[in-house]
């Protein structure tokens, strides 16, 4: 790595000052800089990102992981910064003044609260005043929302508790108990007392960060599977208290990566889990009430967030970690840390009783093996993942589709961990991933994809590698480092029948080496292979023919299906061209059809605008911009453009695979008029789900004709939008994905397998 650090101080020198360069470095240094180069020609910004990447996480564990908020919140109450810490000092008068000003002008500040709140967040008290209202300066401080109540339950306080909340703080109620019911019947009392339609469980010794609680409620609302959510929990030295809770055979319980790091991907993605920790836990009312709350037979305290879980699940419902619901967790402030005294005592009569409840349940759930705690107890099997670069699933067709198989496989019971050959880590879209449940792995946890199949490899029942760029790098090295696992070979599209059609279309001698190479790559990779995968019907058949003996899946591509709007055809206007620009047969189609189909268009006075989409956008097709051509670029959101326009044109002349452009729009209702090779090995039909032109003219006069047929357009769109729900919808694909995994899973390896 030091070398590779060095190359990169090189590098920008050679930017500034090449000459220098030469001048100054040594023979083989400079040939070793030019070759570096070449190897990586056009990949130059991403080695520096990943130069800054080792840089920023070796300096992992700074302040930026609070923010400079929490920060001040922890030094303004006095706060421990360690675990171990106590702060057992009762608070002067004139702190709690200062508190209490603070607390004022924050709620005077904040936005009004509603008359019916939608979430009541329930503080369990006693005593503690320091870490209540600190824990409430962050709910105030760090909740963008306005649609909640506080409720301080406090549970026969003796320090200055009760005086504190006789003073009226907006959107808190307190709650106050005088006999001391203990902290599991002050839960449920305070929940009957609640308003809103969900309840999140905070303990008081939190400080909540950024999100905390949109994270929670969003999960619920998001997939009616979920239960119960609850958020990782981080130690005030900034290390990992919780992600999820893990339940062994006896009853026993961990907390799963207590005291690592809490950045590392394996505890940064939604996971189902045991149990979730009471200190931070959300569950609607209508559950709640449904299961009867908390099980009073684990009062006082402790088993009962436990319980709670294996009762939701007993429901049908799940118990999921949210990795981006976070919070710092002092822990044992009230009850203290002594498991022989006091409520902690508890715990172990407790873990008798849910063990006597719960034995059928944990029958299958292993005794602790603290090195190999089962993170993902339902697992069907193990799929690694890998691609040429991170899934960005708004920008081309490609990664939409890995994003969705990847997503079906978690539902259907796989655990899927992502590599992208860079390893690289892109928030945004390993944020989506994670928020899908997908494991994704980055810098600087592993440094490569070799790396990461050395050490995920060995439990994994599946490896898909995607793209020949991927599957010739690595397939010899999974099979020699994961012998057990099935490899798929995940095409994409064939990439030497697009280069063998570019040179046809183009011409160009260097063209129709690199197509031969790259046809004698993917042929080896489709042979040595468990499985190959294909969009195209019409690559099964090439294939079939090439390589009888592999075996071949027909995996669509996969799109949710927004169906068309209601905005009528009359007000519907323009033509629109979607596609990624890395893609050079996208560049292709828009110059083409804007030097040669265009001018035909404007010669009939054509009323409507050619729009382009797409991420990329060179300079060459910048340069088209008119009047009646705008240049849109990347576009986060698709629907407002297909909502709105009146058709869309796939003008490809050469290519491979099933484009994704005409499946998008279809999926929306809006015609498509497509060239023979946009359509090819979809299955859809001329004039019956599409238009297809063969030439200039034919596209131009077929646009005329459907741009001004309402009947013809509603036809079509009807049609297209049918076609789509029954072969390219995650419905179908779910279908398709299931069998298929499992005849891989089925198959024995050939033994004749040689590598490359």
């Amino acid at each position: 790595m030091s070398r590779f650090i060095s190359f990169l101080h090189l590098l920008r020198i050679a930017a500034a000052n090449p000459l220098a360069v030469v001048r100054s470095v040594r023979s083989w240094q400079l040939n070793n800089v030019i070759l570096f180069l070449f190897r990586n020609r056009g990949n130059i910004e991403n080695i520096l990102r990943r130069a800054k990447q080792l840089q920023h996480f070796r300096q992992w564990g700074n302040d930026d992981l609070w923010g400079e908020v929490t920060q001040y919140l922890l030094s303004f109450y006095g706060l421990p910064g360690t675990f171990n810490e106590d702060v057992s000092e009762l608070p002067t008068d004139e702190e709690i003044e200062r508190w209490m000003t603070g607390l004022q002008l924050l709620t005077k500040a904040s936005r009004a609260e509603k008359s019916v709140p939608k979430i009541s967040i329930i503080i369990p008290v006693h005593n503690q005043i320091r870490f209540t209202l600190a824990c409430l300066h962050s709910v105030f401080v760090h909740t963008d929302r306005d649609d909640y109540e506080v409720i301080i339950a406090d549970d026969n306080s003796t320090d200055q508790t009760f005086k504190v909340f006789q003073q009226n703080i907006s959107r808190v109620v307190c709650l106050r108990n005088e006999r001391g019911l203990g902290f599991l019947r002050n839960c449920n009392f305070a929940a009957e007392k609640s308003r809103g339609q969900y309840l999140v469980f905070l303990n008081n010794d939190t400080i909540v960060l950024p999100g905390w609680l949109d994270e929670l409620i969003t999960t619920l609302e998001g997939d009616p599977s979920v239960g119960l959510v609850g958020s990782k929990l981080l130690l005030p030295d900034k290390l990992l208290q919780e992600a999820g809770g893990i339940v062994f055979e006896d009853g026993g319980a961990w907390n799963y990566g207590a005291f690592c790091d809490p950045g590392a991907p394996q505890f940064s993605y939604l996971r189902d889990v045991d149990y979730c920790s009471g200190a931070s836990l959300a569950i609607s009312v209508s559950l709640w009430r449904r299961l009867g709350g908390f099980d009073e037979r684990f009062a006082p305290a402790y088993y009962e967030d436990t319980d709670l879980a294996f009762q939701v699940r007993a429901s049908g419902k799940r118990v999921v970690y949210q990795p981006f619901s976070r919070l710092i967790h002092f822990g044992g402030v009230s009850n203290g840390k002594s498991p022989e005294s006091g409520i902690k005592k508890f715990q172990k009569i407790n873990q008798d009783k849910f063990y006597s409840k719960w034995r059928n349940a944990l029958e299958s759930h292993g005794a602790c093996h603290p090195e190999s705690l089962p993170a993902d107890r339902s697992d069907r099997g193990r799929v690694l993942f890998i691609d040429a670069l991170i899934t960005k699933p708004d920008s081309d067709s490609g990664s939409m589709d890995a994003f969705n198989y990847m997503k079906i496989m978690k539902e259907l019971g796989f655990h899927v961990t992502f590599v992208p050959l860079d390893i690289l880590h892109y928030e945004k879209y390993n944020k989506i991933l994670q928020r899908a449940g997908i494991e994704s792995l980055y810098l600087p946890w592993v440094t490569s994809a070799k790396q990461a199949i050395k050490i995920y490899g060995p439990g994994s029942d599946i490896i898909i590698l995607c793209r020949i760029s991927v599957a010739s790098s690595l397939l010899d090295y999974a099979r020699r480092h994961a012998p057990q696992a099935k490899i798929i070979f995940d095409t994409v599209d064939l990439h030497f029948l697009r280069e063998e059609r570019e040179k046809e279309l183009l011409g160009g001698s260097l063209m129709a080496r690199a197509a031969g190479d790259t046809r004698k790559r993917e042929i080896r990779a489709i042979k040595k292979s468990d499985a190959t995968l294909l969009r195209s019907t019409y690559e099964i058949e090439l294939v079939r023919g090439l390589v009888p003996e592999a075996q071949l899946f027909h995996f669509p591509i996969v799109r949710d299906i927004p169906g068309v709007s209601d905005i009528l055809w009359e007000e519907r206007r323009d033509i629109v061209f979607i596609g990624g620009f890395i893609h050079p047969p996208n560049i292709d189609a828009v110059k083409y059809f804007v030097s040669e189909v265009w001018p035909l268009l404007r010669a009939t006075n054509f009323q409507g605008r050619f729009v382009i989409i797409g991420s990329n956008v060179p300079e060459e097709i910048k340069a088209m911009a008119a009047d009646d051509i705008v240049i849109r670029g990347f576009v986060e959101d698709l629907s407002d453009i297909f909502n709105r326009c009146r058709l869309s044109v796939a003008p490809i002349r050469y290519g491979a695979g099933v484009k994704g452009k005409v499946i998008t729009s279809l999926s929306y209702g809006v015609p498509c008029v497509a060239t023979p090779a946009a359509v090819e090995g979809s299955g859809l039909v001329h004039d019956e789900h599409v238009v297809v032109a063969e030439n200039a003219e034919e596209m131009a006069e077929m646009i005329q004709r459907l741009y001004g047929d309402q009947h013809l357009w509603n036809r079509l769109s009807q049609a297209g939008l049918a076609f789509c729900e029954d072969h390219f919808s995650l419905r179908v694909a779910r279908n398709i994905i299931d069998r298929a995994l499992t005849d891989v899973l089925k198959k024995g390896h050939d033994d004749n397998v040689s590598f490359m």
